[in-house]
């Protein structure tokens, strides 16, 4: 497996922080009333069910921000499978820490684990074929650094990040620019890409065939298929000839991406792998010792 791009370590360390804060503002008031001071205990992080690991960094860093003498050992790697009931890390240290970090850690790591679960059995769909998995902007607010590297986790590609990467012009983007179709589209596209500095990618949304030829006569970078049938993304293909990349967008399902990376086309974008995905089940069980 190709080496996975971590996650930014100022988004990770801002995430936590803002999590452990939101889940204890004044502390933990219930390990605090329950548990001594010099109590210890180990935990082990535990699969209950299979899947594909993401999230190594972010467990480190709930239980360093909690308290920098807890330990932190991995038993998996990013994007490493592992099967029900395997121990994917173990912690250990003052109980009080362990406890308060447990929620946090959690939820980040069951979520982060069910989209590299599931970008994981989408790109084993699509084996074989031409075609990249990739992720939309569709992601939870505050969260897209870290679900788009679970999605590197489980082996597709991040989009663009932001509104702020590239042009991607789509159907209400036409209407405007078209001014509701009395202006010509190549001639406004190859405008707006004349404007641009030579490092901005140009991508346009279609949804018709009848719009692919005046697109691509503006010369952009990507043409988008949004919710073309499997005869319209294959006969796009064949027309787009490697003018531009061909990237296909809409109805993609794990069902569907199958039949969608069969035709040909370079990209399949899906938001399914962030905005609809479920939580692994992951349980942290914990031993307190020491003079507890």
């Amino acid at each position: 497996m190709a080496p996975i791009q971590p996650a930014h370590q100022p988004a990770v360390e801002r995430i936590v922080a803002a999590a452990l804060a939101e889940d204890a503002p004044w502390g933990d008031v219930t390990s605090e009333a329950l548990i001594p001071a010099e109590a210890t205990a180990t935990a082990e992080l535990t699969a209950r069910e299979p899947g594909v690991f993401a999230g190594a960094e972010v467990l480190r860093t709930v239980f360093r921000q909690v308290d920098a003498g807890v330990d932190v050992v991995l038993k998996v790697a990013d994007g490493e499978a592992f099967e029900a009931g395997q121990v994917l890390a173990v912690i250990s240290g003052g109980a009080r820490a362990v406890l308060l970090g447990e929620r946090v850690g959690l939820n980040l790591l069951q979520r982060l684990s069910g989209i590299a679960t599931q970008t994981a059995a989408f790109v084993r769909e699509t084996a074989g074929t031409r075609a990249r998995i990739a992720d939309t902007r569709k992601t939870t607010p505050g969260l897209r650094a870290l679900e788009r590297f679970a999605v590197r986790c489980g082996g597709g590609h991040n989009h663009r990040y932001s509104l702020s990467d590239a042009v991607m012009a789509k159907d209400n983007h036409l209407a405007v620019l078209t001014r509701g179709g009395t202006r010509n589209l190549t001639e406004a596209l190859a405008q707006a890409k004349a404007s641009l500095p030579h490092t901005v990618h140009f991508e346009v949304e279609v949804d018709s065939p009848e719009q692919i030829e005046p697109v691509l006569a503006a010369g952009v970078d990507t043409i988008m298929l949004d919710n073309f049938s499997i005869e319209q993304l294959r006969a796009g293909v064949e027309q787009v000839a490697g003018r531009a990349t061909v990237e296909a967008s809409g109805n993609v399902r794990l069902e569907t991406v199958a039949q969608i990376a069969a035709t040909g086309v370079d990209v399949i974008s899906s938001g399914a792998l962030t905005h609809s995905v479920r939580s692994l089940d992951l349980g942290l069980d914990i031993r307190i010792g020491g003079n507890a």
